[in-house]
């Protein structure tokens, strides 16, 4: 899990629930078809669980 991850935000939030927009944000991804990469961690991994229905993942 040392490797890097390339999140894309595909889908909006604005349907989601508070908690979900509170992810999205914590992500670092603030507009639609933004990347951001971010470590491959357990936290990271989580946090990505939580929403993975509004994203699109890639491992680098």
């Amino acid at each position: 899990m040392a490797g890097m991850l390339k999140i894309t935000l595909t889908k909006s939030p604005i349907g989601a629930t508070p908690k979900q927009k509170k992810v999205v944000e914590a992500l670092g991804l603030r507009k639609m078809h933004q990347s951001v990469e971010l470590a491959d961690s357990p936290q990271t991994r989580g946090s990505i669980a939580k929403v993975s229905h509004l994203l699109t993942v890639e491992e680098i």
